[in-house]
């Protein structure tokens, strides 16, 4: 059985206050639990899989982009691995309309290999391509793998 693991490589966030308040009274008391009870905290674990490089963004019109990225799996040689990237990316209108877009891209890096690349294809405008957009930033939020049987 192939086990999932999530690698969280930047938070997007920060809690909302609603959210702060009830993390303020539950996080002293799991730390009571742990620490009476003798537990200690396990390491992280690393990710299979990383990025090459930031995220390459790739201008093909006024609004169409792809979004590039380079996944590193050394640790899932020889055997490969599969998962998707999460990211963020904030982009600008012409008249100064900017947004944020949560998307998802799949990756596979195959077996016998160490490195691959996987692209997405992006358009950003609010009138169907009349108006020239500039994307922003690129943040990677998330990055799941899975390793091949």
């Amino acid at each position: 059985m192939a086990l999932t693991r999530y690698h969280r490589v930047e938070p997007s966030l920060k809690p909302s206050f609603r959210y702060a308040i009830a993390y303020n009274r539950i996080v002293p008391a799991c730390l009571i639990a742990f620490v009476g009870g003798g537990v200690q905290a396990a390491a992280p674990t690393k990710s299979l899989v990383s990025l090459t490089q930031a995220p390459l963004v790739i201008r093909l019109s006024n609004d169409e982009f792809r979004v590039a990225f380079g996944v590193k799996g050394e640790r899932c040689f020889p055997t490969g691995c599969r998962g998707w990237i999460r990211y963020r990316v904030v982009w600008r209108a012409e008249n100064g309309l900017t947004r944020s877009e949560i998307r998802r891209v799949n990756y596979f890096i195959f077996p016998n290999s160490r490195r691959s690349i996987t692209v997405d294809r992006q358009y950003f405008d609010t009138a169907e391509g009349e108006h020239t957009t500039q994307v922003v930033s690129v943040n990677v939020e998330l990055i799941t793998c899975q390793r091949n049987a």
